[in-house]
């Protein structure tokens, strides 16, 4: 079987957050759910993925990173002239 992308899920305090999703996704999700648990030999709550999902979608999106880096560098905001 492939290596899945998200590994072990962190024990992280959470914060509550309620969204609707398209039938299609949450389909995806269940049959990554299955997946990953069959991969680890446990079961996984499918709504325990989405939030590492995202910590991954936004840790590899490029444009993303250079934004952060422009809004968090000393500069940002500093008038120059």
């Amino acid at each position: 079987m492939p290596k899945l992308k998200i590994g072990a899920l962190p024990d992280d305090k959470p914060v509550k957050v309620t969204a609707e999703l398209p039938a299609q996704v949450h389909r995806d999700l269940v049959a990554y759910a299955e997946a990953l648990g069959h991969e680890g030999g446990q079961r996984i709550d499918p709504a325990k993925l989405i939030a590492p999902m995202l910590a991954r979608f936004m840790a590899t999106d490029r444009a993303f990173a250079r934004l952060r880096r422009t809004a968090h560098s000393p500069r940002a905001g500093a008038g120059e002239g």
